[in-house]
């Protein structure tokens, strides 16, 4: 669970992966609805895409010719789940 919270969290390293993660949890849509909606160039999009879904934060479903990109809000909650516990944790000293 750990590697996989790093890969999403990587996500949000760059700020045109969060603006195209704010647009999918919006809803289901293809990359040619995103190009209209971003200032990247399509293959920029299509690498930022690849980087989303292969991270586990996005599912992809064909339909037809093109390929439905859907935000997984269970990695999401997983990923608030863990920033609350850290947030939450006692204040100790580290003792070597």
């Amino acid at each position: 669970m750990e590697k996989e919270l790093v890969k999403n969290f990587k996500v949000f390293s760059d700020e045109n992966r969060m603006e195209i993660v704010e647009l999918l949890l919006k809803g289901e849509t293809c990359g040619c609805t995103l190009i209209d909606k971003l200032d990247i160039s399509q293959p920029t999009l299509s690498y930022h895409l690849k980087y989303i879904t292969s991270s586990g934060l996005a599912t992809t479903r064909r339909d037809g010719n093109w390929i439905k990109y859907t935000i997984d809000r269970s990695k999401i909650n997983d990923m608030i789940k863990y920033l609350e516990q850290l947030r939450d944790m006692e204040s100790t000293t580290c003792s070597l």
